[in-house]
């Protein structure tokens, strides 16, 4: 059976506006397209389809007729180019080969990237699990390990089309985004702005001191329910939002308190097994988490036109919201003025 290739509409760094449209679609996929994509492959999916819980992708569980469990993953139209998505599987598929335990893609014939009708898929073994119990000492080394491990792997060779975690792409952009549309109240609009500002200015400065800051390929979306735990260990799943940064990106979403030396000493005890930690990076973490907290918003209000993001957080059109940001965003200045206070 012939497949038949993905071709990206991607011009340059803009993608066309017939891929901007299919994004406002996405919310169309149906599960007669979900069966007939997965039949063009070669699947025999049985009827019943589980939506699983994603947001900025549409994803399945199913069975086949031998009752294999498998999931399916749509990408969002106009977000990544098929380089960027095929650098990502290729990533995970070297991740296997040197026996690191995450899911990857499937190849039928050769391919793990798909297209029916507009939309690109992928399909993936479903593998169980539950989050890792990060208050056990065990636990934490163990993730350490493997972590320093895909970090080894991750600094082997650099991504040459996904992008890197920058201040710029993660704050300013986020911002800028924001401040230009009308999900801010008129109200809380000044305030937002002058927390925002202060917080880029403390980051940047942040980068500033340290200097040159080494950069890998990162899982770049390492919280606790994407490291699925089973009795024989973890497997780490959802590489969608891998891109080039700092090895500290990986670790810090996976410490429940950062303050918690304990917790940061045996997860690093793990980690130097396989790769040296550079412990300056531990400066970058709260400009790390506020990097994350601005780029959220941003990202809920981008997929705004998509309604399940209105179903999903009626909230974030609200008043209260905004309210509760600036106050989080004062906060997290704090807690940078802190970590940098002699």
């Amino acid at each position: 059976m012939a497949l038949k290739p993905c071709k990206t509409t991607k011009v340059g760094n803009e993608f066309t506006m017939h891929e901007s449209q299919q994004a406002q679609d996405f919310f169309q996929l149906t599960p007669d397209q979900v069966l007939d994509a997965l039949e063009s492959i070669g699947l025999e999916p049985q009827a019943a389809l589980l939506a699983l819980n994603s947001y900025e992708n549409r994803v399945y569980q199913f069975r086949d007729y031998d009752e294999k469990r498998y999931v399916v993953k749509f990408y969002r139209p106009a977000r990544w180019s098929d380089q960027q998505i095929l650098e990502e599987h290729d990533f995970c598929l070297q991740l296997v080969e040197h026996e690191i335990p995450v899911v990857p893609p499937m190849k039928i014939e050769q391919q793990t990237l798909f297209q029916h009708n507009q939309f690109r898929f992928a399909v993936f073994e479903s593998k169980g699990g539950r989050n890792p119990n990060l208050d056990d000492k065990d636990t934490l080394i163990w993730l350490g390990r493997f972590i320093g491990r895909i970090h080894l792997l991750g600094e082997a060779q650099n991504y040459q089309h996904r992008p890197t975690l920058t201040l710029d792409s993660f704050g300013y952009q986020s911002v800028d985004y924001l401040l230009k549309t009308e999900f801010i109240p008129a109200h809380i609009l000044a305030a937002y702005k002058a927390i925002t500002e202060q917080l880029l200015t403390l980051c940047a400065q942040s980068f500033e001191r340290f200097g040159q800051l080494n950069t890998l390929r990162l899982h770049g979306d390492c919280h606790p329910s994407n490291v699925m735990w089973t009795d024989s260990g973890p497997h780490f799943v959802d590489f969608d939002d891998s891109r080039m940064g700092p090895a500290i990106q990986d670790l810090w979403m996976l410490v429940t308190d950062n303050s918690d030396r304990q917790q940061w000493n045996h997860l690093l005890d793990g980690y130097e097994d396989f790769r040296e930690f550079d412990d300056r990076e531990m400066a970058l973490v709260e400009p790390l988490r506020a990097m994350r907290m601005l780029h959220y918003s941003a990202w809920l209000g981008r997929r705004w036109s998509d309604p399940s993001f209105k179903h999903n957080f009626p909230w974030f059109n609200g008043v209260r919201y905004w309210e509760e940001q600036v106050l989080a965003l004062k906060e997290q200045y704090a807690l940078i003025q802190q970590s940098v206070s002699p």
